[in-house]
């Protein structure tokens, strides 16, 4: 049962790139045409989609990237995400009243990471100055685009949010939310692109751009400085991995999601899911308890490895996974999904690139909810981020809020390679939902067969904190099965598919340099190569 998307993966050999926007494609297209490589192509279709999606991404987020060299058959993970100012304070909010980190406003406001992890890239990677690659981004912004369907949408939703502080009227372009076809320019972030584009990431995390940003947040009583700012750095880490049936499937390491994702396949792995069917109850019941034990892992331990212990080498070993898979029972859910023990001693943006040389960058850029924060800085059109919301106010929790520490982060790149050879550059946007997208979309072309398009188009199951959400689509007998099983089963429909993921892949044929490209159905984006 698939999503009638009428789509079919797409062929190419000489570079593609997937991502949500058919503008930011095309961008990056342009860019491996000009003979620009797959780092080089990602950071442009980035810096696009900051203007042509603007409630997901932007120069006020985060962003993580895997990056495969083809020439080394090596993979790198960079960590572009920002982390806590250094004035942070849990007894600050808990005598306020706070139990919880506020979702929107200054205390949900980190560093912004992204400008300086589009630098660290490209200058270790890329091969093209990033005045050319913002270039089209800039254009857009200050000439205009048309917006799209489900992009308009998102932004209609957020009017409310826009309209808490008076800076936000920078994302109300002609006085409100555009509707699709509607003729945007978004000229205050064309001057802050244009300023980055000159002056680099110094631009951004110095001078004026980071004394507005600062003293904005300041003065609703924020703790964000310019010292924060001009002491950000991004991280290059060695990346995580584990086999699923012969297929080596990597990710980020800690503060990010992606532990979940490979510790899900490593249960999951100890079931016969292809001798279960595509889609059938079984398949199923042993994937979503599979990701139910995988996240409660994830929200216990995950937190900023340079500030907490994360366990990291446990939480992917098979042993580990041996443990809690036995926890699960064929025929019934768990009522409760505790943590493993180990022992001692809303909205993102995805974008899929391979140049015609084979390397490939699987790169990931957010402002976590729709626009982020809220908060707008006056006249510079950079939405801040609310990833510090994501923080523990439990002092004893590894992901506590502290001064300079990074917290649990969402965005996750995804990346596979066979042997010595990259196999596939996926990920999928979307909160709480990438791990488990990336857990159905390796199941369904390893245990399945699917390829990049088919992988996509497949309905989908959604994890929530007590429910499982289906997609519109499948039999109803696959519900009542769960339901019988102990889930609680919901069902979502209509434009509210686009919270259960937007996926991109490209897969590679070592032997040909044939480059398969799959494009999420449910939001604007499409694969592109030539």
């Amino acid at each position: 049962m698939f999503f009638d998307s009428r789509r079919s993966s797409i062929l190419a050999t000489n570079g593609m790139v997937a991502t949500s926007q058919p503008l930011a494609a095309t961008t990056g297209l342009r860019i491996l045409m000009e003979g620009g490589n797959a780092v080089d192509a990602a950071i442009a279709a980035a810096a696009a989609l900051n203007v042509v999606e603007p409630m997901s991404t932007g120069v006020g987020g985060d962003m993580f990237a895997l990056v495969w060299d083809n020439k080394e058959r090596s993979v790198r993970a960079l960590n572009g995400s920002g982390s806590a100012p250094a004035a942070s304070n849990i007894e600050e909010l808990t005598e306020k009243g706070l139990r919880a980190m506020p979702d929107t406003g200054v205390y949900s406001v980190a560093t912004p990471g992204t400008v300086h992890g589009w630098e660290t890239l490209l200058d270790s990677c890329g091969t093209m100055p990033l005045s050319k690659l913002l270039g089209p981004a800039i254009d857009y912004a200050e000439n205009g685009f048309p917006v799209s369907d489900i992009i308009s949408f998102q932004w209609q939703q957020q009017l409310g949010k826009l309209s808490a502080f008076p800076s936000g009227t920078e994302m109300l372009p002609n006085g409100g939310t555009p509707s699709q076809g509607d003729f945007v320019k978004l000229p205050t972030l064309a001057a802050t692109l244009r300023a980055i584009a000159e002056g680099g990431s110094e631009a951004f995390y110095t001078g004026p751009i980071a004394e507005k940003t600062s003293a904005f947040v300041q003065e609703h009583g924020g703790w964000l400085s310019v010292e924060d700012m001009a002491t950000h750095t991004s991280d290059w880490d060695d990346p995580i991995s584990t086999d699923y049936r012969g297929v080596t499937c990597w990710e980020c390491p800690p503060n990010g999601q992606g532990i979940a994702a490979l510790g899900a396949l490593n249960i999951a792995e100890g079931f016969d899911i292809r001798g279960m069917g595509a889609q059938s109850p079984d398949a199923y019941h042993h994937l979503i308890e599979s990701m139910r034990l995988g996240f409660a892992d994830a929200f216990q331990y995950v937190a900023d490895p340079r500030k907490s212990n994360v366990p990291i080498s446990e939480l992917t070993s098979k042993e580990f996974a041996a443990t809690r898979r036995a926890l699960m029972n064929s025929k019934t859910a768990m009522a409760t999904v505790p943590y493993g023990q180990i022992l001692n001693g809303s909205d993102t943006v995805y974008i899929s690139v391979v140049d015609g040389q084979g390397n490939a960058c699987s790169f990931i850029n957010s402002v976590f909810s729709n626009f982020g924060s809220g908060m707008v800085v006056p006249g510079t059109g950079i939405v801040l981020h609310n990833r510090a919301s994501l923080f523990s106010l439990d002092p004893n929790h590894a992901n506590h809020l502290a001064p300079h520490k990074r917290p649990y982060n969402t965005i996750i790149p995804g990346m596979a390679t066979i042997g010595d050879e990259l196999h596939l550059s996926y990920g999928m946007m979307g909160a709480f939902m990438q791990p488990q997208g990336h857990l159905q979309l390796i199941s369904n072309m390893v245990d399945h067969d699917m390829d990049p398009q088919q992988a996509i188009n497949a309905l989908r199951f959604m994890v929530g904190n007590n429910n499982v959400l289906l997609e519109e689509g499948l039999d109803s007998s696959i519900a009542r099965d769960l339901q019988s099983r102990g889930h609680n089963v919901g069902q979502i429909t209509g434009y509210n598919r686009v919270s259960i993921g937007g996926a991109q892949i490209i897969q590679r044929d070592p032997d040909t340099g044939v480059l398969r490209g799959g494009s999420e159905p449910r939001k604007d984006g499409c694969a592109v190569g030539y």
